[in-house]
């Protein structure tokens, strides 16, 4: 029904190229121009990134982070290292979006900063690998949290549950395309609920050190399974839980004045989330051993049994709708990646369209399904997680290293919003360390995840750049195409 909706909305004109300029307001042969409103205040903002970091991740993650990192201390070191890491990353991204006001996040920065190339596989990667993965593997726990209940005490059906995955999914893509507005209030809503969320995992445990229970922590440093190899990959899941810091930056045209309220903004939701991420893993080995974490498919849901049996039944519930949230900020945010490169010229016209009644970025939304769709049906949760994360942190990287080379070649650019260079390059260092890493910890997905970015580079000179080929090679392709 939604396709039928969005070509509906084609023939009778319901929808407008996006290609006007967002800060400009004028009159065009008697109508008024369409673009994305500025609707994003600063508690918007904030509940975006809060609502997008802590999702599934803090769910999901500390199984991956222990089993890595090889004891409960060391693992606790990874959890603050990957905040003050994205604090770093947050910090360079905020003054990046103060002096480069478009929306569009990663691409846009690599556009402006390292040009076209890095810029098309960054948003090949994101359309083809990055995106549809990140969104499966938050939707599968997602759906697993929500039904796992109805099935316990056994584990519910994988089919039953990619079932209310995909229903999850259209349900936010739905949300999304209607309303600008009532998706960022929902947003908001969700983001009190995971707070509550997080409060009922960190109370009971400080309440069980406040006993004197600290036998969880004694050896936290024991070194009898630590296995440096594997840090690389124990950074990828800590890191995995803290994504979601630069997503302000992929609406930045529809923030009210973004000079002051994207610093604002990521500051004080990094202090937030890094902290309450501390306090959960506390909590969590506060209650459970080692042991028991690492058997645990569902941390939260093994805590909660433990710690407070009675409601034990709502922690997973409450889980699932703190994924819901992550999804629908993730996928608010995405869907301006898809329309900024459709506006530069890099992505098919379709997706820089806006729905002239909801002023919303209808086609960049329902075309980004079909990927998703696929990662749920075929994807396994870790197995995806490991599969996005080389080319999202290599990107990662390479914009903050462009962040440097731009305050280079245009000390005249006004910044806001300007951080030591000390935290780019640190930032960068620390990204391209774990993602060089990681190709001798895990090469088979990383090696793929590589080889399917390098794919974009066919894709950007024979359709994106064909001026650069000589003119026979161009018109036979041409034709081919045709």
């Amino acid at each position: 029904n939604m396709f039928m909706i969005v070509f509906e909305s084609i023939r009778s004109g319901g929808f407008s190229s996006g290609k006007t300029p967002t800060h400009c307001y004028k009159e065009e042969r008697g109508k008024e121009a369409v673009f994305l409103r500025k609707k994003i205040t600063l508690v918007r903002a904030i509940a975006l990134i809060i609502g997008t970091v802590i999702g599934s991740g803090i769910f999901i993650a500390p199984k991956g982070v222990l089993q890595n990192s090889g004891n409960v201390g060391l693992s606790l070191v990874v959890w603050l290292a990957c905040g003050v890491l994205s604090l770093f990353g947050a910090l360079s991204y905020a003054d990046l979006g103060t002096s480069i006001t478009k929306s569009g996040g990663h691409y846009i920065y690599l556009l402006e900063t390292l040009g076209p190339l890095p810029a098309f596989l960054r948003l090949w990667a994101e359309f083809v690998m990055i995106r549809p993965a990140v969104i499966a593997v938050v939707s599968l726990a997602f759906g697993r949290y929500l039904i796992e209940p109805l099935f316990a005490p056994c584990h519910a059906p994988a089919l039953a549950v990619k079932l209310v995955t995909i229903t999850g999914i259209s349900l936010i893509i739905a949300l999304n395309c209607w309303s600008v507005s009532w998706s960022a209030n929902i947003q908001t809503v969700l983001t009190v609920l995971k707070m509550v969320t997080i409060g009922l995992i960190i109370v009971p445990g400080m309440l069980v050190l406040a006993e004197g229970h600290y036998e969880n922590f004694q050896h936290a440093f024991d070194t009898s399974s630590l296995a440096l190899d594997k840090l690389p990959l124990a950074f990828y899941s800590g890191m995995f839980a803290y994504g979601g810091w630069f997503y302000v930056n992929f609406v930045t045209e529809e923030i009210i004045n973004p000079e002051r309220n994207i610093p604002l903004s990521v500051i004080v939701s990094l202090l937030i989330v890094t902290l309450g991420y501390l306090l959960i893993n506390v909590s969590y080995y506060a209650v459970l051993t080692a042991e028991e974490v690492l058997a645990s498919e569902a941390v939260a849901v093994s805590f909660a049994d433990r710690a407070f049996k009675s409601i034990s039944s709502a922690i997973p519930v409450l889980v699932a709708l703190s994924c819901f949230g992550s999804l629908n900020g993730g996928v608010f945010a995405a869907a301006r990646m898809l329309f900024a490169a459709s506006r530069e010229g890099q992505w098919p016209l379709l997706f820089s369209m806006i729905h002239r009644r909801r002023n919303t970025p209808f086609p960049a939304l329902l075309l980004m399904l079909p990927l998703i769709f696929l990662m749920v049906l075929i994807g396994d949760l870790y197995g995806l997680l490991s599969f996005f994360s080389f080319s999202r942190w290599l990107f990662i990287g390479l914009v903050t290293l462009g962040l440097m080379i731009h305050r280079y070649r245009h000390p005249e650019i006004s910044r806001p919003f300007k951080v030591p260079l000390f935290i780019p390059l640190v930032f960068t260092i620390m990204c391209f360390f774990i993602v060089g890493m990681s190709l001798y910890s895990d090469p088979v997905n990383t090696g793929i995840s590589c080889a399917i970015t390098l794919t974009g580079l066919p894709v950007y000179y024979l359709v994106v750049q064909k001026s650069r080929l000589p003119i026979s090679c161009s018109a036979m392709f041409s034709k081919y195409r045709q």
